[in-house]
């Protein structure tokens, strides 16, 4: 299929490339599947274990932190210790982390299981995206990317459905035990990949990540628990400050390492942070509908889990169909210029319209067009800003940019979900306060009830009231949580609007960029050609939409 590089398994087998694509696949199915599930399982995780809003958040958060925080150090301890080796190290995290947290017994260990499977991951993801393209050359290369493509999409696609399915059919525990089993399915395949290291590798970069990683922490925890303690607490304003401070010493930290985490450079190439910004604007909003649409389906609608997951389903197919129609389009001399616009505009246009049509009985035909437009907009740059990104730095260079900006879009992403939900909780105790004293048998207070409905559960706190006022009490609560979700989907409207004009205009071509007040930066090192559009490179885009922090 392929040349293959590096060393092979113990005992004198050579690598064996089938055995290798097979493995790093099967990887990439299973880790979007436990991004996109995880949300939907959460308000079975929370009626199994009656856990409050700010600590279930964490099952979704602490995997989210994990998996940014460490995607960086692990692009370094694979070109260090060896691919295959962290590949290795990453699937028997990931498993043993999934199959403990099917038989955990309370929800902060599952906390931190889920961090554990989100270290896991960043491992499998950088090392395993490495081995491929140090395994293959040429149109078998392009051939492989492609499959991992298909295989990233399909896992993203399914990912809810199945959550729903096993969380209403055999229980929640089966999809993270799911998980497990078929980790160590990949775990031993592992004996047949080649290994391959960099032979100037440097060591890891330990103050710049214990920065980075503090910095992210606590700006997430201070998000998350602001609606709980008041955003005036000195604990929540003492995490948000300590978050700055992080952030301060880590850019202090890079700029004066001989071997930085990450090259902040980078950042003055304007193309390079056009398609950085690229994925901030996927996070605003298609990445927060992932874990907290499917409690919104399951409170207001009365859906089942299997139901919502349906649901997604209409946002997170396209994003396996429309990458073929990203490629047609670029094939026919359109330019990823134009794609990537149109890709922002159906993201704006989307998260817009789902906030005009989300409200209560609203039912899955009216979600369905926002929704469809949502999963095409993420699916046109799926892939193609990775690709893209490879020809807009110099060559040495390609390996760092792409791990910067996977460490940007998983940032963002866990940031933005952090921040949706805060918004979300806070906005749902504001419309439920003034109203709540209609219904004098609730004695748990606005904040209590908001943290239940976050949590996809309505049922729990309706039957604290008579019967007879049950209906107006459901009613009333979907209402307020309705109007909270409009509201925050508003804002993410905004954010896109803005980032697609910004990008757009960031990614003009040299000649058709208004002159401002800000003079160019001669150390800016745009690589690609200043008077065209992007284009892409055959093979240049890693369809997967996800490759490894540091390249081979």
């Amino acid at each position: 299929m392929g040349r293959t590089s590096g060393r092979g398994g113990r005992g004198g087998r050579g690598p064996r490339p089938a055995v290798t694509v097979v493995a790093v696949l099967l990887t990439l199915v299973i880790l979007p599947t436990s991004v996109t599930g995880s949300g939907v399982a959460l308000p079975h995780i929370g009626r199994d274990t009656g856990a409050p809003l700010d600590t279930l958040q964490w099952v979704v958060h602490a995997y989210n932190l994990a998996f940014a925080c460490a995607m960086l150090a692990c692009g370094s301890l694979a070109d260090l210790l060896g691919r295959r080796r962290l590949f290795a190290a990453g699937a028997a995290l990931f498993a043993g982390a999934s199959l403990a947290s099917a038989a955990g017994v309370g929800v902060l260990l599952l906390d931190v299981l889920r961090a554990l499977a989100g270290v896991g991951a960043a491992a499998l993801l950088t090392s395993g995206s490495s081995i491929l393209a140090t395994a293959f050359e040429g149109a078998a290369r392009t051939r492989v990317f492609a499959a991992v493509g298909i295989a990233t999409g399909g896992g993203l696609a399914l990912g809810a459905t199945v959550a729903g399915t096993l969380a209403d059919t055999v229980g929640w525990r089966w999809f993270f035990a799911a998980h497990g089993v078929l980790m160590v399915v990949v775990l031993c395949a592992v004996p047949g990949m080649p290994e391959s290291r960099r032979a100037d590798a440097s060591g890891l970069d330990v103050p710049g990540t214990a920065a980075f990683v503090g910095g992210l922490f606590l700006v997430m925890l201070g998000m998350v628990e602001g609606p709980q303690w008041g955003w005036g607490s000195p604990w929540v304003l003492g995490m948000l400050a300590g978050a700055v401070l992080l952030a301060v010493v880590f850019v202090r930290v890079e700029r004066r390492s001989r071997h930085p985490m990450v090259d902040l450079g980078l950042l003055r190439n304007r193309r390079f942070l056009a398609l950085c910004l690229i994925p901030v604007a996927v996070s605003c909003s298609f990445v927060i509908l992932l874990p907290l649409l499917p409690n919104y389906l399951t409170v207001v609608d009365g859906m089942t889990s299997r139901a919502a997951g349906g649901v997604l389903l209409l946002m997170t197919a396209p994003v396996l169909l429309a990458p073929p129609l990203a490629g047609r389009l670029i094939a026919r001399g359109l330019s990823q210029r134009a794609v990537f616009t149109l890709s922002l505009a159906c993201l704006t246009l989307g998260v817009a319209g789902l906030a005009v049509v989300l409200r209560p009985g609203a039912g899955a035909g009216a979600l369905a067009a926002p929704l469809l437009i949502l999963g095409v907009g993420l699916g046109l740059n799926f892939g193609l800003v990775d690709g893209a990104v490879l020809t807009v730095v110099a060559p040495d260079a390609t390996g760092t940019a792409a791990g910067l900006l996977n460490t940007l879009r998983l940032g963002s992403e866990a940031v933005a979900i952090a921040a949706a939900g805060a918004a979300l909780t806070g906005l749902t105790r504001l419309q439920l306060h003034d109203g709540l004293p209609r219904f004098p048998a609730y004695r748990e207070g606005a904040t209590a009830l908001a943290n239940s409905v976050n949590a996809g559960d309505l049922s729990g706190p309706a039957t604290e009231v008579p019967a007879a006022v049950r209906p107006g009490f459901t009613a009333f609560a979907a209402q307020g949580f309705s109007t909270a979700w409009q509201f925050v989907l508003g804002v993410a409207a905004v954010l896109c609007a803005v980032l697609w004009l910004v990008i757009h205009r960031m990614l003009a071509p040299v000649a058709e960029v208004p002159p401002g007040p800000v003079p160019a930066d001669p150390r800016t090192d745009d690589r690609a050609d200043p008077g065209t559009d992007l284009r892409t490179e055959p093979g240049a885009a890693t369809a997967g939409g996800r490759p490894a922090g540091r390249a081979g």
